[in-house]
């Protein structure tokens, strides 16, 4: 079964945790992504290459979305922002690599187009798409991107005050691509996750509504101290 039979209308949990937070250990990722899959997750999006190392020697056959979150540099740029965070992420066991698919001047100076190009031939994964706006979806689907995922609307300076997720602009993007579209970010019921995939939708991300320990009890005590 290839990975897009895999995760045809399914759903995807994102394992990921605050660098700050107790539960950002590679055993505790993995634990959690365990009891996700034994659920019926058919796929988890994980970031860092130790936790997706550790997750890979226990499930050898799910399909991960893998990234690497940089941020050391004055870019707004910071999900697998360059060849060697892609190359990391691919040699820890990803299936699939995400990247930041944004318009935005990239921190090591590389261009979108060619970090795709090496995640292709070089590392032989497929990509995940990043993006914010329909406009760098196009851009991204030109550059030869495999999947256009809707992470990062909402969060850039374009999309600045929208909230994901945003079904109007999932059904403009289902119909304007010709590639898979993943819906990420904001998803946090049942039955949204259920509405993006009869939007048309690829697959679904789900990550603080199953796996955000800590901002759902941030969340929490904040309304009752209100």
């Amino acid at each position: 079964m290839t990975i897009f039979e895999q995760l045809k209308s399914s759903l995807v949990v994102s394992c990921q945790h605050p660098v700050s937070s107790p539960l950002n250990e590679p055993y505790i990722i993995c634990a959690m992504a365990r009891a996700c899959v034994n659920q019926g997750a058919k796929g988890l999006r994980l970031e860092h290459p130790s936790n997706i190392v550790a997750v890979r020697e226990r499930l050898p056959d799910v399909p991960i979305i893998g990234l690497w979150k940089k941020t050391e540099s004055d870019s707004p740029v910071y999900i697998t922002p360059g060849c060697e965070e892609a190359r990391a992420v691919a040699i820890a066991g990803a299936d699939l690599v995400a990247l930041d698919a944004t318009d935005r001047p990239r921190p090591w100076g590389e261009k979108l187009g060619d970090i795709i190009a090496f995640i292709h031939n070089k590392l032989g994964k497929l990509v995940v798409a990043d993006i914010d706006t329909i406009e760098n979806a196009i851009l991204a689907q030109q550059l030869g991107a495999d999947f256009i995922a809707t992470t990062l609307y909402g969060y850039t300076e374009k999309t600045k005050g929208l909230t994901p997720p945003n079904f109007e602009f999932i059904a403009q993007l289902v119909k304007t691509v010709d590639k898979p579209v993943i819906c990420e970010g904001g998803i946090k019921t049942p039955a949204e996750a259920k509405r993006a995939l009869q939007l048309g939708c690829f697959c679904v991300v789900v990550g603080t509504a199953i796996t955000g320990v800590d901002l759902l009890a941030q969340q929490f005590v904040r309304e009752i101290n209100s």
